[in-house]
């Protein structure tokens, strides 16, 4: 039996969510969780790897097993298993075609700053604080820039171990409120580090440090250096991931990262 679960987490104490030797993960944790329910040792396959410090409210994985329990055990046998920083909001068996990566058609990520002169107590371990003025509209416009097929090795790290550069971005909202500003990244598939390496060219334009066309520029060099820094871990979250409608896979609340 293949069973699908919807994994909502905190990264804030987690190395990853990739399973590391002597490192609390969200992957080992939930794994360890998931074998006390079956009554035998378990191994998740997710729809992405995030990074130390990277949220998620949709993260979507998937297992094989012989055990038998009803889909709400599953959801609630887990969670009792799990630290509060990680919960599954809901679980549901799938047909053996289901692959939690292979399987996606499309991920949403979102970057979340706090745009204004004073840090936050509070949001400090959810969005990345940027002191400095930031035009959302000059943003907008050189995000534009990359949505479609380019070659993102400007914007990939160094240790990615995808096979090609190309990558076709779907779309990138920009939007504002009050003193929060969130940026939207919709595409199949990502390369390590991409959104966060986005984000940080979109602040050096949005600051009025370079012109939209910069941006450009920078996918044409196709050199990292030619890019700006890579934005903090802990204003990423991984939204959702989405399916073909065969699968029927639950919707999941985004509030309140989302508004």
């Amino acid at each position: 039996m293949r069973i699908a679960l919807g994994v909502e987490y905190d990264g804030s104490s987690f190395n990853g969510w990739q399973s590391q030797p002597q490192q609390r993960t969200i992957q080992g944790v939930l794994e360890k969780a998931i074998s006390r329910v079956a009554d035998q040792s378990i191994t998740v396959n997710a729809a992405g790897r995030t990074d130390a410090g990277v949220h998620a409210l949709n993260q979507v994985v998937h297992f094989d097993t012989n055990a038998q329990r009803a889909t709400r055990s599953w959801m609630l046998g887990i969670n009792t298993n799990l630290p509060n920083d990680v919960a599954v909001n809901w679980a549901q068996p799938v047909t053996d075609d289901f692959h939690a990566r292979f399987s996606a058609e499309q991920r949403q990520y979102r970057y979340l700053l706090l745009n204004r002169p004073s840090r936050s107590a509070i949001q400090y371990q959810r969005m990345w604080w940027f002191y400095n003025s930031l035009d959302i509209d000059k943003m907008q416009q050189a995000a534009d820039f990359l949505v479609g097929q380019h070659d993102f090795s400007a914007l990939r790290a160094s240790e990615c171990q995808a096979k090609s550069p190309i990558k076709t971005i779907d779309a990138i909202r920009i939007s504002r409120r009050d003193d929060c500003i969130a940026v939207d990244v919709i595409a199949r598939s990502f390369l390590h580090h991409m959104v966060r390496n986005i984000m940080g060219v979109l602040t050096v334009v949005g600051e009025g440090k370079q012109p939209v066309e910069w941006v450009s520029e920078v996918l044409a060099s196709k050199e990292r250096a030619k890019a700006g820094v890579t934005a903090p871990p802990q204003g990423l979250y991984l939204t959702d991931v989405r399916y073909p409608a065969e699968y029927s896979l639950p919707a999941v609340s985004a509030f309140p990262v989302l508004w």
